[in-house]
């Protein structure tokens, strides 16, 4: 069997292992201090002023949307090239989905397309609530635009962040909610760095972060100005809303604390592997990942597209190829409104059509920090013979 090289996965050390240990043997194993400390480590390296963790990103995306107060019969636009959870949270807060067609050059939601949209949606009374742009592949919308457009036609943005940490918008830190209401991240292990499984949101306004607090432990306050009538002693909580039970465990927030600290070095690995397949594949019959020189991507993905006009091979066939021979490469996204679920709720092929015919070409090829160049120069090959074979 040929050596297996997965579009990504996760980079764990020694220290991360023994940190992990220390957090296994103290006294706290659910939701404990180490929390708290993982959360000021993420706050002061986006330059936020909170930050609350959670169990997953989506768990992340359900929350900011109903701290947000979004719920029944509200509406929210996402992009449709993502992973589902982008739209799947508004509908579990009981209101309405629809998507922005992508940009041809960036994959991340489309502004002129949003704009004309909006101007249309105004005209009938169906404006958005919340605007959740996906920053693809680690790469930032162009929040500065979408940001006086939420001023404009007053929705809420939050940025679905899960690709981007340790990227930048303008020289801003993707997390500092410099031009959203709150941002929201994943530390899945193919992520840019990784809590096994895990999220967070990030926010600058201090309204949403103690519902965020609430909303991740089902509901409950210990804080007595916000119960009703008097405390009965220090057990004492109050359920003052529906929340959930969607705490990140301190062993898992031990992990992040650790990894966090190499972060800028995992994206630099990124950007050198990312320039490397720049170099050595810019002869072949591809269309490579375009760079906005305002943003400084992380590159949680790197994302060719296929010229098959160029080849005499179809996709699935170059597709199978590679993975023949070892090489993992993977599809970000099929796009949403093309679900089974979604068609049920009244989309269908041909809403979208700059996502679909994305679709139709790209292909992930491996990146991640433990990436060596004998590996990368294995996926290169592969893929050129697979192109003109």
């Amino acid at each position: 069997m040929p050596e297996f090289i997965p579009y990504g996965r996760q980079s764990v050390t020694e220290d991360d292992i023994l940190t992990v240990v220390e957090a296994l043997k103290s006294d706290w194993l659910t939701q404990g201090p180490i929390i708290e400390q993982f959360e000021k480590a993420v706050a002061e390296y986006c330059d936020a002023k909170y930050a609350v963790a959670v169990n997953s990103g989506t768990s992340a995306l359900h929350i900011a949307c109903l701290a947000a107060d979004f719920g029944h019969g509200d509406i929210l636009w996402t992009s449709p090239n993502t992973f589902v959870a982008s739209s799947n949270c508004g509908l579990y807060c009981g209101g309405k989905v629809d998507f922005v067609d992508i940009d041809a050059d960036t994959y991340n939601i489309s502004v002129n397309a949003l704009e004309m949209k909006l101007e249309s949606a105004h005209k009938v009374n169906k404006l958005p609530k919340i605007v959740i742009p996906v920053h693809f592949a680690g790469q930032s919308c162009q929040m500065d635009k979408i940001s006086e457009l939420a001023k404009h036609y007053d929705f809420t943005v939050i940025e679905d962040a899960s690709h981007a940490f340790g990227g930048r918008y303008r020289g801003i830190k993707i997390g500092k909610c410099i031009f959203s209401e709150m941002t929201v991240f994943s530390f899945h292990p193919v992520k840019i760095f990784t809590t096994g499984e895990g999220g967070m949101v990030l926010t600058n306004k201090k309204e949403y972060y103690e519902k965020l607090i609430r909303l991740r432990s089902h509901g409950i306050t210990r804080n007595p100005e916000l119960m009703e009538g008097k405390s009965h002693g220090p057990w004492y909580y109050q359920q003052i809303e529906l929340g959930f039970n969607y705490r990140m465990t301190d062993f898992q927030a031990a992990l992040g604390t650790s990894q966090i600290k190499r972060v800028d070095d995992f994206v630099k690995k990124r950007h050198l592997l990312a320039n490397r397949y720049n170099s050595l594949l810019k002869t072949l019959p591809l269309v490579l990942p375009w760079q906005d020189p305002e943003v400084v991507s992380a590159y949680h993905l790197y994302v060719v597209k296929l010229k098959l006009n160029k080849i005499k091979k179809t996709y699935l066939q170059v597709f199978e190829e590679l993975r023949a021979k070892g090489i993992g490469v993977n599809l970000h996204y099929i796009p949403v409104h093309t679900q089974p679920y979604y068609k049920k709720l009244g989309f269908s092929l041909g809403d979208f059509k700059e996502a679909e015919r994305y679709y139709q070409e790209a292909m992930s090829l491996p990146i991640y920090p433990g990436l060596n160049e004998r590996q990368q120069d294995l996926v290169i090959n592969a893929l050129s013979n697979s192109l003109f074979s």
